[in-house]
């Protein structure tokens, strides 16, 4: 077992499941199952007033709907469990006593005031700001004499306080901290929670994780956790810190910049293969001219070597393009199931589709396929499809259908289609061309009004498969509405 390569992916279920969380829960996934190794998936709940049980399965169905799925964790238990921190509390208790049993952490009853106060001072003499040591040498007598005034004692790590710390980093290479750098920081705060540089070492050991891979902005905090594997007597995992994913205007990554939320991606109509793409890209690359890969194809060339060191963009209209390409790719079985809760949604189609509705939809889709890079934009794009109760653009209304001639061709059109046996392209291109004789007009001036008259726009599939997909009697009713308006104009 030690020697199999395992990582994790450790969220905080205080919110949703962002951009930046996604990469690397994605990096860790492609990694191990690159490498034929276990994914874990832990949630790191230690601050209870932050926490809730519906960040938590917010996390879950992020990761389900992007198809992260892991080996151990909630849902699926392991060897290594529990694998929320809040369950265990007990196990951090016992390795706080070791470090105070070693003489490697001892309790601290300075209040946040006198802290603060201590660094203000720091500060005036021009010194580096650092824990003074004043609680290292308690008596006996002075503890239990802050404890009569009610201090509740925090637990500080005795850090090395000479020598330099080494952080074999597997994308930046070595990285040497000065041990006076680390403070002797706090692992356990007064209230009885463990901070996160003492839980997520604890964890990591005993959860036997070879590779940690997470966002460079940890990597201040792993000489301090390196020391606390050492003095634990614990190994030292590899680690890699991956770039920071930054806006287009090259700020850090925020709510502003689009959306951040991996559901909101889902809602939009994002699919889960351009999601993986893209955010695969997020920093990794696997040559300079591949763009789009399969999630096969990811797992077999991931591979942390190839991760930059410099941070990647986050590109929303590129995104949106992929996603436009993974659309078109889909077989008419995939886009309708991508697509039934976006019109169920939007109450096209009912809970349970008869097979005719279900074939009438295919069909739709088959039209609007190459038109559309959001599953979402199915629905401004289908309402026509679906409802006759569509509104007409003014624009086009104003347009199109205020010309001299729109009215009469529309006239003509109506009386036309009616003899014909199939409204499909051999049987409606003869009426076409015989209006432009009686009109004197090209194609488009034949078209365009009965386009806006069919669909309230001026932009659709072609007329023909317009006219097949909606009918003789529903082509009829829309055409004899929109005269209906024409009339009431005047």
């Amino acid at each position: 077992m030690k020697n199999k390569i395992r990582v994790r992916f450790a969220p905080s279920p205080t919110g949703y499941l962002h951009v930046g969380g996604a990469r690397t829960a994605l990096f860790n996934w492609l990694f191990a199952r690159g490498q034929e190794g276990v994914f874990v998936l832990r949630i790191e709940d230690t601050d209870l007033a932050r926490s809730s049980e519906e960040a938590t399965r917010v996390i879950l169905s992020a990761l389900k709907f992007l198809g992260l799925d892991w080996d151990e964790g909630p849902e699926k238990g392991g060897p290594f469990g529990p694998y929320f921190q809040s369950e265990r509390l007990e196990i951090y208790k016992q390795y706080a006593q070791k470090l105070k049993d070693k003489g490697r952490a001892y309790e601290c009853f300075c209040t946040p005031e006198e802290l603060a106060a201590s660094r203000k001072e720091q500060s005036k003499r021009g010194e580096p700001t650092r824990y003074d040591h004043r609680c290292l040498h308690l008596s006996s007598e002075e503890k239990e004499a802050f404890r009569a005034e009610g201090r509740r004692p925090a637990l500080r790590f005795k850090a090395e306080e000479e020598g330099e710390t080494e952080v074999r980093d597997l994308i930046r290479g070595k990285v040497v901290f000065d041990s006076r750098q680390v403070d002797d920081f706090v692992i356990y705060k007064s209230d009885g929670t463990p901070t996160y540089n003492f839980a997520v070492v604890v964890d990591d050991a005993l959860m036997e994780i070879s590779h940690v891979i997470r966002g460079e902005d940890h990597l201040s905090n792993t000489p301090k956790q390196i020391q606390l594997y050492k003095a634990l007597g614990f190994e030292v995992p590899l680690f890699a810190h991956i770039p920071m994913i930054l806006g287009p205007d090259k700020a850090l990554l925020s709510k502003r910049h689009g959306a951040t939320s991996v559901l909101q991606f889902s809602e939009e109509g994002y699919l889960p293969q351009a999601m993986i793409n893209y955010l695969a890209l997020l920093g990794w690359g696997y040559d300079d001219s591949q763009t789009i890969f399969s999630i096969p194809e990811l797992v077999q060339k991931f591979t942390l070597e190839r991760v930059s060191r410099n941070p990647a963009v986050f590109d929303l209209q590129k995104l949106e393009w992929m996603n436009g390409v993974y659309i078109r790719e889909l077989s008419s079985d995939q886009l309708y199931r991508a697509a039934l809760p976006f019109w169920q949604k939007a109450g096209f189609l009912a809970e349970e589709v008869a097979a005719e509705e279900r074939e009438y939809a295919i069909k739709v889709l088959k039209e609007l396929q190459s038109r559309i890079r959001l599953l979402k934009d199915l629905i401004p794009h289908a309402y026509y499809f679906f409802r006759d109760d569509y509104e007409y653009d003014q624009a086009a209304v104003e347009k199109i259908l205020g010309g001299p001639q729109a009215e009469a061709i529309l006239n003509y059109i109506y009386e036309a289609l009616s003899a014909l046996p199939k409204l499909d392209e051999e049987h409606v291109r003869p009426l076409f061309k015989a209006g432009q004789k009686k009109f004197g007009v090209k194609m488009g001036g034949l078209i365009q009004p009965l386009r806006v008259a069919l669909t309230g726009t001026r932009v659709s599939p072609g007329i023909y498969e317009v006219l097949e997909l909606l009918g003789r009697e529903r082509v009829k009713n829309r055409i004899k509405r929109t005269l209906e308006l024409l009339q009431e104009r005047k």
